[in-house]
């Protein structure tokens, strides 16, 4: 495809922070992300009055499940709309805030968990080292950093290049393909008699991509294992790339 698509650099501030992008997604698994919690604080072997950083948390969904658990929680994401619709969950130990993953915070966290691949998106490769430091600089001097990537080898040879989803009587119409070291989602549907274009836009990070970062961040990856079920990674088959560091 020689096509640039048209995309704008910060295309996920204004496609997050619409209603659609949570229509096109509401059907989830939520069953499979609850099972992700159970076993990656399992693994984690976190203290009960651990504090949880879900960083790009969407509407909180892994956020509040965790709370459910009993951890100690705070939800971030770019999206502002998200944010008010996951702060109606809030509670004592459950806390949502506006915050760019590029940034530090002033508190430190046990673990801070960035899932379902909310990585990759920036424009400039210096943001995903800046976002890995950001992460480390936010932990507690035991605490782990555990991000839930796709596995690119897998979705790039198994891209289903056009498809219709039809969700809440809006039929969207999806394209997908790899260009230049990214996967790209073009979005295309009408509602209300008005038409919407929306573009997804994800480096296509592989594993040693993400061990170069880590290197040059001075970060030290414990472990890697390839699916929800904490099974070990094979870089043909694997559905995702999950990572342990510190």
């Amino acid at each position: 495809m020689s096509e640039e698509p048209d995309t704008c650099p910060n295309w996920f501030a204004s496609w997050f922070d619409t209603p659609y992008y949570h229509i096109l997604y509401k059907d989830r698994d939520h069953a499979e992300a609850q099972l992700f919690m159970d076993n990656i604080t399992n693994y984690l072997n976190l203290p009960e009055d651990a504090k949880i950083l879900d960083l790009a948390c969407g509407k909180g969904r892994h956020s509040i499940y965790l709370n459910e658990l009993g951890y100690d929680v705070t939800g971030a994401d770019l999206s502002e709309n998200s944010i008010v619709e996951a702060s109606k969950s809030a509670n004592e130990k459950l806390h949502f805030v506006v915050h760019d993953m590029r940034e530090p915070f002033a508190q430190k966290y046990d673990a801070i968990l960035n899932l379902f691949t909310s990585f990759g998106y920036f424009e400039n490769d210096s943001d995903n080292l800046k976002t890995l430091q950001s992460i480390c600089k936010s932990l507690t001097e035991y605490g782990f950093g555990v991000i839930d990537f796709m596995n690119v080898d897998q979705v790039i040879s198994n891209l289903v290049p056009q498809e219709t989803k039809t969700v809440d009587g809006i039929d969207f119409h999806i394209r997908r393909f790899y260009i230049d070291g990214h996967i790209y989602k073009e979005i295309d549907f009408e509602d209300k008699g008005k038409q919407y274009h929306f573009t997804e836009k994800v480096q296509a990070l592989t594993l040693e991509d993400f061990e170069n970062l880590m290197e040059e961040a001075g970060i030290y990856l414990l472990d890697v294992f390839g699916d929800y079920k904490l099974r070990k990674f094979h870089k043909k088959e694997s559905e995702r790339l999950i990572m342990i560091f510190k």
